[in-house]
């Protein structure tokens, strides 16, 4: 790949400074082939893996492309999983900051009516898992009549989830000349055919490694193992490895379970997720872990479909996965960005035939080791129990540089009284020093509104404004509590 940078795809000022403040300093090889040709509106189909930089191959092209004066919706992007819904909806907010962007997330369990409420708002972008979408387009709270791009997230996930029929309904119900990007991290048939149904001439980019070219950056083992003596093996593999950053992967929600209170009792700072947690103790967790609270995550599935985790050393099936294509995702975790990584897996004699098909779908024989022996636990214990004691290294939020410097405040006034976002930019385009440039997001609702300040300037914004009508009202003012 040759050596460019995002200015050589002719992005706009706005664009490639919100990349600049993400830290994003040259495509990565997906962004590289991709960004081009969804720029020149064409229908595009991409295998790639997780860990390539996939987000913001489409994030970018969509942002771009959205034009700030419609109110209505212009992109979808549809994702298996709640999880993946709300990263992605950050990451098209941070990718199209300056120019005001407004991305909203669609998934359940959460409020329908506070969804509607959002919706009613300006809002360029939305993110969303099947059902909840359908949902609003059966109910008529979701207005598809300007969609001019769509995009299908990890594919193959909706497939195995049971989502195909409903994307298809959602599409059917999508206009014609709209743009479609397709990306996932393997192709199996029925995929293609949705590709073939709901797509003109797409343009066929593989970037992910085909079966027999997996991700070379991760080294895969396995370990035979009886039932009843994974719990021992995790902890000696745990001493023998050091990992700095680990996701233990079980088959159910009862295992996870177990073996979070396994690693909980010892004393290892750990956290655990999976389907039947509360939604806000999922986010919550997953947060802690992107940000290096702990260092071990034990997890169903539902961690592995297309979160963006960096600097994940191992990944440890502690149960194989049944089918092969969940375990590249699972293994897709680490070995990402560049950087080495371990899929250790735990094969009892009833998952042979698991291992067996995962091999062959890989294209190679993943390499057997043995458990570790006594005398090798010993000779690392003292270098485990070393890093055990040291409090694990805060992560900084790679979009702390893009929003240090932006400040979001809040008005008590709104819909109520009858105030509109050219109201508010009237009145603070007036501030001396304050251009339109400055102002971000502005979401008006009934009795509040909240209002990107960008650039550094909101500490003198929000001072002025407290002396300040907006069309003749006094409103109060203040940073908003996240």
């Amino acid at each position: 790949m040759s050596e460019q940078t995002f200015s050589d795809y002719k992005l706009s000022e706005e664009i490639i400074r919100a990349l600049a403040g993400l830290g994003f300093e040259k495509p990565t090889e997906v962004q590289h082939k991709v960004v081009p040709i969804a720029l020149e509106k064409r229908d595009l189909t991409v295998k790639s893996r997780t860990g390539s930089g996939k987000t913001a191959a489409f994030g970018i092209p969509v942002c771009e492309m959205a034009e700030w004066e419609e109110n209505k919706p212009q992109a979808l992007i549809l994702t298996p999983t709640r999880e993946l819904a709300v990263q992605v909806n950050e990451d098209i907010t941070n990718i199209g900051r300056f120019k005001r962007i407004k991305a909203t997330p669609l998934y359940g369990k959460e409020s329908f009516s506070k969804q509607t409420a959002q919706l009613k708002q300006k809002t360029h972008v939305i993110v969303g898992t099947p059902g909840r979408v359908m949902d609003h387009i059966e109910r008529g709270t979701l207005d598809l009549e300007l969609i001019r791009y769509l995009v299908i997230d990890e594919a193959d996930e909706m497939l195995s989830m049971g989502f195909i029929e409903q994307v298809e309904k959602i599409v059917q119900k999508l206009p014609k000349d709209r743009v479609t990007l397709l990306f996932s991290a393997t192709l199996p048939k029925d995929v293609e055919k949705l590709c073939h149904k709901i797509m003109r001439n797409p343009v066929n980019i593989e970037i992910a490694a085909a079966p027999g070219e997996t991700n070379t950056l991760i080294d895969h083992s396995v370990i035979a193992v009886k039932e009843g003596d994974k719990p021992q093996l995790l902890l000696n593999l745990l001493v023998v490895e050091i990992p700095d950053s680990c996701i233990i992967f079980g088959r159910t929600q009862e295992q996870v379970d177990r073996v979070y209170q396994q690693l909980d009792r010892l004393g290892f700072r750990s956290g655990k997720i999976h389907g039947g947690m509360e939604q806000e103790d999922r986010f919550r967790v997953m947060n802690e872990f992107r940000k290096g609270a702990f260092r071990y995550l034990v997890a169903t599935d539902v961690a592995a479909r297309g979160i963006d985790i960096d600097n994940v050393t191992h990944v440890i099936h502690y149960d194989l996965p049944q089918d092969a294509e969940g375990y590249v995702h699972r293994s897709g975790r680490t070995g990402r960005a560049g950087k080495a990584g371990k899929a250790i897996s735990f094969a009892t004699p009833s998952e042979d035939k698991f291992l067996a098909n995962i091999e062959g779908y890989l294209g190679f024989e993943i390499r057997r080791r043995k458990m570790p022996s006594k005398e090798e636990v010993s000779l690392r214990q003292a270098a485990f129990d070393k890093k055990m004691s040291i409090q694990p290294t805060i992560k900084k939020d790679k979009n702390e540089q893009l929003n240090k410097s932006i400040m979001k405040l809040y008005f008590n006034g709104g819909k109520n009284k009858k105030l509109r976002a050219v109201d508010f930019v009237g009145t603070l385009a007036r501030i001396e020093g304050v251009t339109a440039e400055d102002i971000g997001i502005i979401t008006i609702q009934d009795s509040v509104t909240f209002i990107e300040i960008l650039n550094g300037k909101g500490p003198h914004v929000l001072e002025i404004m407290k002396t300040t009508t907006v069309k003749g009202k006094q409103l109060k003012v203040q940073e908003a509590r996240e």
